[in-house]
């Protein structure tokens, strides 16, 4: 058990598009040192997860497979893990995070093997008072970060594997099941393009602690009653075969970046209205 977490002004949340992968060191890259891994920290909500602490040239990076970690926590819901990851962010000073994962497709001009950086969300998942009890209001007019989205599409244009889109909006839902057609026709009602299950709570808690944050994601299928049905055969290779192309995206991206947040979004957190000694009044 580490006792102290390091610090870090940039992080990485692993999802399925690198769940295959040792990253980043699979990816071998001349600019990527390890400093350390298996780190695992105490904190209010449980024991954390692994993390792993790199460096690409002076940027100090934790990151840790959420995916991984939940796999073998059975009485461990996404919102605990969230929190946990999100307190070890806090402690270690991050201020720029990346999250990857794959996705459904709504959208029907999407299709399995595009990628797509989304610029907004729609929160269908039951999970919606996730907090770290900071005693902020969140604004989420701005909920990914311009910056961070930039560098992510950058990097994703010259991905191998499929076309890059730099717009959507990313519904989430609870899981663990995938979604029926109906409901699949009500999210592509509301604006939906792509379907998912990760990226609530992250964008609340990553306002919450004043970080930057922004994700790609792998389209690794239609959406259930979208252009045709999908197959597990290929969903397993997308999974297990096309992890190298995220990783590099990432790493490019975190080449493309800084420490400085002059894109606004720490602006959007402001004290609460709502003090505890007024509750009950």
């Amino acid at each position: 058990m580490a006792k102290n977490i390091p610090k870090a002004n940039y992080a990485i949340i692993g999802g399925s598009s690198t769940y295959s992968l040792r990253f980043p060191e699979d990816l071998s890259a001349d600019d990527v040192e390890i400093l350390e891994k298996g780190l695992i920290f105490d904190t209010p909500y449980g024991k954390s997860p692994e993390f792993k602490l790199f460096q690409l040239g002076e940027k100090r990076v934790l990151t840790c497979k959420m995916h991984g970690w939940r796999k073998w926590q059975e009485d461990l819901s996404r919102s605990e893990s969230s929190q946990q990851i999100f307190w070890v962010f806090m402690q270690a000073g991050v201020k720029k995070i990346f999250a990857e994962g794959g996705v459904g497709a709504i959208n029907h001009l999407l299709e399995p093997r595009d990628v797509i950086v989304p610029t907004d969300y729609i929160d269908q998942s039951l999970r919606k008072d996730v907090d770290l009890n900071q005693g902020y209001l969140l604004m989420m007019r701005q909920a990914v970060c311009p910056d961070l989205h930039q560098a992510l599409y950058g990097a994703s244009k010259d991905n191998t594997i499929g076309r890059a889109f730099n717009r959507g909006n990313y519904v989430v839902t609870e899981g663990r099941h995938f979604e029926s057609p109906a409901e699949i026709q009500m999210y592509k009602q509301a604006g939906a393009d792509v379907v998912g299950q990760t990226m609530c709570p992250e964008v609340y808690l990553a306002r919450e602690i004043g970080a930057c944050y922004a994700a790609v994601y792998l389209v690794v299928n239609y959406a259930e009653g979208i252009v045709e049905d999908w197959t597990h055969d290929e969903l397993s290779d997308l999974f297990h075969n096309e992890g190298e192309v995220i990783g590099n995206i990432l790493l490019n991206s975190l080449r493309d970046i800084d420490s400085k947040q002059e894109c606004g979004c720490n602006d959007l957190r402001k004290p609460t209205m709502i003090k505890e000694e007024n509750r009950g009044e």
